[in-house]
Order: structure tokens, then sequence, then C-alpha cells
């Protein structure tokens, strides 16, 4: 029998919890943006100097290598890998390391829609990594971390340092939360909407000289979209990488873009951000230590994702129900924290086991993450006695 669990007294002071579009940092309101040049060209100085100081602050702020360029590009986080895929993609064999939905749509990338002949998927269900290994001589295409699926890599000692392939990253719940081991990777991918909770639809592409190198001395034998090309006359077009940007940009979210940054840097640059997440996941994690119905998706501990916090409901009588009641009752209890207003938006993502995802980037204040804790229990309870109740 279930035994009622009395509703918690504090309330986080901001309920924001979705894993995208995330939460602002704190503090945030519209003033922010009260200096957007908006209703001016994109191509005009000023706001062209705008774009180029995104690109500048966030090189600055991830320790991006001097060597390397970084653009802002059209449609987020997925813009920017596809423009890689489409780019790069077919000058060598490639792998795909796939262990959640997003891994697993750049598979299908590869198989289906590039129809590359010499391509492997490496894959893993949610929760656990596939078999890390490279083949330095093969491209290989990765996320860092799994945002659907809360298993982030522990590291890239994996990826040869000295290689002839590739090394693909989508690190869009990565960037500005882990650590990035710059020598291992080749091309790198991010979207505003993640650690700094920027506005979405914009995506910045990371690319070393082994990737221009690539971009410049091979053509794919498909046609390539406006908005996915990188070259002109078989050299690299230098201007994405100083603001020029391919498609037209939303000064506003350039401007809030800016205003993370900064924010950003006032934190303790990279590793502030960095600190702030692990401590929210470290909160979490002491929680979930005493909690008996529930546990990480990820079952080993180092690959506990510190921004994507993926939880299963491991009671048993939740594991008795069959597939469609356990969804049911996961989506009961997730609509539950959002009617009192103490999490919105924390259900696990529509093709991940059911259960709960509460990001923990830096913009989220580990008190709020304190005080949203006791309120899963009470919920918990609460869907543990309606399902009681209705079997009865």
């Amino acid at each position: 029998m279930a035994i009622a669990t009395p509703k918690p007294d504090l309330r986080p002071a901001n309920p924001r919890f979705s894993s995208g579009p995330c939460a602002k940092r704190p503090g945030w309101t519209l003033e922010a943006l009260s200096g957007a040049l908006l209703g001016r060209s994109h191509r005009a100085t000023q706001p062209k100097a705008r774009l180029a100081e995104v690109i500048e602050r966030s090189k600055a702020v991830l320790g991006l290598p001097a060597d390397w360029r970084l653009g802002i590009v059209p449609a987020s986080d997925t813009g920017a890998v596809e423009m890689a895929l489409w780019s790069l993609l077919g000058a060598r064999g490639v792998d795909v390391l796939a262990w959640e939905s997003f891994s697993k749509d750049w598979g299908t990338d590869v198989l289906k829609q590039l129809k590359l002949k010499d391509a492997r998927i490496l894959d893993a269900p949610y929760g656990r990594l596939p078999t890390l290994a490279a083949d330095g001589t093969r491209d290989l295409v990765f996320v860092w971390n799994g945002t659907t699926s809360g298993v982030r890599l522990p590291d890239a000692d994996f990826i040869p340092v000295e290689r002839e392939g590739l090394a693909i990253c989508d690190a869009t719940s990565a960037a500005f939360a882990m650590r990035l081991p710059w020598e291992r990777l080749d091309v790198v991918t991010w979207s505003w909407q993640k650690v700094l909770g920027g506005e979405a639809a914009h995506g910045m592409l990371a690319l070393s000289p082994r990737a221009v190198a690539r971009l410049e001395s091979y053509a794919p034998a498909w046609p390539l979209p406006k908005i996915f090309r990188m070259t002109k006359g078989g050299r690299l077009n230098e201007g994405i990488f100083k603001g020029e940007t391919i498609n037209t940009p939303s000064m506003l979210a350039v401007e809030d873009a800016l205003d993370g940054l900064r924010w950003a840097e006032g934190v303790g640059g990279l590793e502030g951000l960095v600190a702030r997440s692990e401590a929210n996941l470290a909160a979490v994690a002491d929680w979930v230590a005493r909690t008996p119905w529930v546990d990480f998706l990820a079952e080993d501990p180092a690959t506990r994702s510190c921004t994507s916090i993926c939880l299963k409901i491991v009671a048993p009588w939740f594991t008795a129900l069959d597939a469609a009641a356990q969804a049911a009752a996961a989506k009961r209890l997730a609509a539950l924290l959002e009617k009192e207003g103490v999490a919105l938006d924390a259900g696990a993502y529509r093709d991940a086991p059911p259960g709960l995802r509460l990001w923990g980037g830096a913009t989220v204040e580990t008190s709020d993450i304190r005080a949203l804790l006791p309120w899963l229990d009470w919920a918990f309870a609460e869907v543990e006695a309606a399902v009681a109740k209705e079997a009865a």
C-alpha cells in the first residue's frame, strides 16, 4: 500500500527544467535584449560586428584552439551537424556511434540519405555506450552527450590524436558544461539554446585545420543546397567564420547569445560553467542514492550527464506494468509536476524509456534542483496511489 507523502512547502524559484530550449541565465529579463540591433541588415557594419562578437566570445570561453574556425550557421545544432555530414563525408569509410535518438538520426543520414557504402553503425540501447573504439583511418560521427539518454562520453581517449579520418562531434548539450578535448576532435557543433539558455534557430560549427583541408580537397558526389555550402571555388568561404552568415540571423537572438556569453564570463568562464552543472548532477545523485523508486538511466556512473539528467522508475509496481501502462504512469508524474508549477517539461524524451529528464545545465541553480527533489517523491507517491486505486 502506498504511503501518503506530504506536499513540500518549498518550491523551486525557477521551475524550468526543459532540455531545450533551456532555462535562461539567473536574473534574465527582457531588458537584456534592449540593445538588439533590430530592423537592421545583418550585413551592415554594426550587426556584423555583433555576429563576430558571438564567435570571438564563444571561442574564448570554450578555449577553442587559435587555428580552428567557428561560424554561425542556420537551423540550430541540427543544421550544423547536417552541414558537416553532407559536406565532409564520403571521402573515406565512416563509423557512427549511436546510443540515443539524435545519434541514431545521424546514422539514418549516413545510411539512408547519403547512402554511403562503407559505413558502420555502432549502437547501444538507452542507458549504455557502444564499445568505444575508433579506427584512425575512418571518419567518426558521434554525440558527446546523449541529450535524450543522459549518457555522456567519459573521455575521448579512444580517438587517436594522430589520425587520417575526421572526428565529427555533436556537442549540443555538452558545450559550455563539459570539457572537450579539441586535439581529438575535428568538427564540433552546438546551438545557443542549451547550456547558455539562448534562443533557438542558430547553430555553431567549429572546424579544425584538418576539417578545413578536407573541405578544400574533397567535393561530395551529391549536390549541396546553398545553406550547406562552405566553400567557393574550392576554397573555404572565410566570411562564414567572421560573422557573414549564410542566411539571415535574428539579431534579437544574437543579442541574447551575447548576454549569455557575458554571464558565462562573469561566473568564471568554462570552469565556472562546468562546476555549476556538476553541482546540479551531484545534488540529483545524492537524492537518487537514498531514493528506492528511482535510478539513473545511465548505467555507468562515469557516463552520467550533468546536463540532460535522465531518470528511470525502478519501483516494483511500476516495472510490473506493461510498456503502455509504464508510459502512461510516467506521463502522469510529469503532468502532476507541471500542474503544481514545480517542474515544466520534465518528462522523458518521446523515444526514450519512460521516466523523467531534468536539465542540469549551468543556467539552472542548484538550489532549484534541491527544492524540486522532494516534489518528485510527492508526485511519485500520488501516482502510485492513483494507479493502485484504479487497479483495485
